[in-house]
């Protein structure tokens, strides 16, 4: 096969076609060399490979699968956005199935694989939501990055698992062998007064995460449609964070970015963050984080149910850090919302933490202490709510600023400075997409017998959702969501 390592099994050459795409369905205009038709792969891929991430192993790990596979079905997002490549070989597919059964059945089968950290694989999530494709790809997720809390999710593990020939194909295996699970998308818009002075895209000195982008297209109807604001808008589908979790995940970063050769190691990452955990006061919260910085006295928080009408959700004063969770997977692998008892699902209305049933878990933390009971076989944060939205209002008070993080990214938040300002950070459904998954995965479907218990997906998302503007439609990802070719990706993990 043109552009696979030779290999000395023919059990091997054999399973490696499983996963072979010729030239002429990736490259358009060439003509297939093949007579008779080649064989058709049962589990055809396109993989997407994060060169930088996780020190030498992206850039390793694309060397082996470049030899394994086709080299033209293999690419390095520091070279090629995501959205560009998949465009043309839909354009390709499109043009060739008509005529082509092989291109129509390589179509239906495509899946891809990506290998980076959360960032990485929440930019293909992005794209393959906003092209809009006939037949979306499902995603398998190889860890590379330092939390991993995606592909941990739905078991892929951690750790990556080797780059080596035996590593990758037994890797392959796995995603030949995988289910197809879906999974909620979430949108976060979010809107604040552009400054009087210098740069709005993004705002100067703030540097937000690539997945949070400003767009210059507003709602009529939105209440903030005024001269003198700017949106940004992006997705996620793990989490969004604010506090104290979100700071020393931020000065993490912060010092990665500084010294970027201190941190190529995974079980020196790991511990490096835990080290800030505690030099940022986490963990003696009580003493070192003014309560004027606790999430009831930033912001006012709203959500909304199935009833569609908004309604204020209490915040307990203690309350240091909050979590809007997606799937059952945070800060490396725990599980913050836990699995409520009969009694609360009865006096509360809660639910386990489905990954597709439109609603996002709400989860506080006093501090790490607290944090330490997810430990515990049955421990979990303080849970405050289960929404279809939830928008966050920030007023002038005690702050000038906070943290946030969305799947791993984090900024530092100016907040308002005066009582004519207004921050809002507003999170909603919006549609799913698939997955795939292991035997092992952890995530529940609300669809799944196997599940500890099921219940009627929300019933209003569809009818929400069609009524939204144009910019809650899509996340932007595959339009104008660009990584700078100065900037080192290799943060996104």
């Amino acid at each position: 096969m043109e552009g696979t390592l030779t290999t000395d099994s023919v059990s091997d050459s054999d399973f490696l076609k499983e996963f072979y795409i010729p030239n002429y369905i990736l490259v358009p205009d060439s003509k297939s060399n093949s007579t008779p038709p080649p064989q058709l792969p049962q589990c055809p891929v396109l993989v997407f490979i994060n060169s930088k991430s996780g020190g030498q192993l992206g850039a390793d790990l694309f060397k082996t699968y470049s030899a394994l596979l086709n080299e033209n079905q293999v690419f390095d997002l520091g070279k090629e956005a995501p959205d560009v490549v998949l465009r043309r070989i839909y354009l390709n597919l499109e043009k060739l199935k008509s005529n082509d059964e092989f291109a129509a059945k390589i179509q239906e089968k495509l899946r891809i694989i990506v290998a980076g950290g959360d960032g990485t694989a929440g930019w293909l999530l992005s794209v393959v939501c906003d092209l809009k494709l006939s037949h979306p790809l499902p995603i398998a997720t190889m860890p590379l990055g330092t939390g991993n809390n995606l592909p941990f999710a739905f078991g892929w593990g951690k750790k990556n698992p080797g780059t080596d020939v035996q590593a990758v194909m037994a890797f392959m295996k796995k995603v030949k062998n995988a289910k197809e699970m879906k999974i909620d998308n979430w949108h976060i818009l979010m809107r604040m007064r552009a400054p009087k002075e210098g740069s709005c895209d993004p705002i100067a000195p703030l540097e937000l995460p690539h997945s949070l982008h400003a767009v210059h297209r507003v709602s009529p109807t939105d209440e903030l449609n005024m001269e003198g604001y700017i949106t940004f808008r992006g997705g996620f589908w793990n989490y969004f964070s604010m506090g104290m979790d979100a700071q020393v995940s931020y000065a993490f970063h912060s010092e990665r970015k500084l010294h970027p050769e201190k941190f190529k190691n995974q079980l020196i990452n790991q511990s490096t963050y835990a080290k800030l955990g505690c030099t940022q006061g986490w963990f003696l919260a009580s003493l070192c984080h003014p309560s004027t910085r606790n999430i009831a006295h930033l912001a006012s928080v709203k959500i909304m149910k199935k009833s569609g009408q908004w309604e204020k959700l209490h915040v307990p004063n203690s309350i240091r850090s909050i979590v809007c969770l997606n799937l059952p997977s945070f800060s490396g692998g725990l599980n913050p919302w836990g699995t409520p008892n009969s009694n609360k699902r009865r006096d509360r209305g809660l639910t386990p933490p489905f990954v597709d049933d439109g609603l996002i878990e709400v989860v506080g933390f006093r501090d790490a202490w607290h944090g330490l009971v997810l430990l515990a076989p049955n421990g979990h944060g303080t849970r405050l709510a289960q929404a279809h939205r939830i928008r966050f209002e920030f007023h002038k008070g005690g702050a000038d600023h906070t943290f946030m993080r969305i799947d791993g990214e984090p900024w530092n938040q100016p907040l308002p400075s005066d009582d004519d300002n207004k921050v809002v950070v507003e999170i909603s459904h919006l549609g799913q997409v698939n997955m795939l998954a292991t035997d092992d995965c952890r995530s529940k479907s609300v669809n799944d017998p196997s599940s500890p218990s099921c219940h009627d997906a929300d019933k209003d998302s569809d009818e929400e959702d069609a009524v939204l503007a144009e910019e809650y439609r899509k996340f932007g990802a595959a339009d104008t969501f660009r990584i700078p070719d100065e900037v080192d990706i290799s943060h996104l993990s």
